[in-house]
């Protein structure tokens, strides 16, 4: 630093992580917490991100509880977590390759074939700036997909007129029909839950993942996540998860079921046209079956 007295986030970050910070520097990107790399006393650079009146204890959680898996994604490691606060390694992404994608969906398969305990978690917790019901108490995926994803987050984005009669009644009609749509019944997988390309930060052997709302889930969910907005090299990425943990039959028919949810979430929070989006998803689905 220069001297002056730090302040907010400086003077939280020091206390944290026990050491000074030479420069603290704000990052593009962020729309749920500010980025910053911030350059240490002792010499390394870490990522930061802050927000005053938030926590990042659950995205802390997510990326540990993905660690775990040996041989998985990636993840950054966590150095610190505390009030409004997280410190990670920082990630440099760059364009990616053939064999980065291909083993980036290795990787992203063996995370998957883990497995979790249980659908979702056993506390309720976040997704961006939106807290995410637990779910724990349900006994299979569509049970868990129905009262903890699709029927709360439909509920929301009606109060805040975000989807139109229409479309909700189409995500209603894949509610009540999720037992027909969803196909083969699947243990829970050890999902990241906010997986869009976005999250995914490439180098030049592999990528490293980001920003979870980890949770135990059906793995498909993931793997429409990656779709929905467009990752590099998916095809190549499927095609090497599907060589380590292939799909169940028909999965490319279940896609846009397993969109619905994050373009609900994303009319929750954006409004705009997402609300038609998943509308047109909720048809999807139900014509994928008929």
């Amino acid at each position: 630093m220069d001297g002056s007295e730090p302040t907010w986030p400086e003077h939280r970050l020091q206390s944290l992580l026990g050491v000074g910070i030479r420069r603290l520097e704000p990052l593009a990107g962020g729309s749920f917490g500010i980025p910053y790399a911030a350059e240490l006393d002792d010499g390394r650079t870490v990522f930061v991100k802050a927000d005053r009146n938030g926590s990042f204890d659950h995205e802390a959680w997510g990326l540990r509880w993905l660690a775990e898996v040996d041989g998985g994604v990636r993840t950054p490691t966590v150095l610190a977590v505390g009030p409004g606060l997280l410190v990670l390694d920082r990630v440099e992404s760059v364009t990616p390759s053939e064999r980065a994608a291909a083993e980036f969906g290795r990787r992203l398969a063996i995370t998957h074939r883990a497995a979790a305990p249980r659908f979702g978690r056993d506390v309720d917790s976040v997704i961006a700036s939106e807290s995410l019901p637990g779910g724990s108490t349900a006994a299979t995926w569509v049970d868990f997909y129905r009262e903890a994803r699709l029927r709360p987050f439909l509920t929301r984005a009606v109060a805040r007129g975000s989807i139109g009669d229409q479309d909700r009644r189409a995500v209603e009609q894949v509610i009540d029909d999720l037992h027909r749509l969803a196909g083969p019944e699947e243990q829970p997988g050890r999902l990241h839950g906010d997986l869009w390309s976005g999250n995914v930060l490439w180098n030049d052997h592999d990528a490293t993942v980001i920003d979870p709302a980890a949770h135990g889930g059906h793995r498909e969910t993931d793997l429409a996540m990656l779709a929905l907005f467009g990752l590099p090299r998916l095809s190549t990425v499927l095609s090497a998860y599907q060589a380590e943990f292939p799909l169940a039959e028909g999965w490319q028919r279940r896609v846009a079921l397993h969109q619905l949810f994050p373009l609900l979430v994303h009319a929750v929070i954006f409004g705009g046209g997402y609300g038609a989006q998943a509308g047109r998803a909720a048809r999807m689905a139900l014509a994928a079956v008929r």
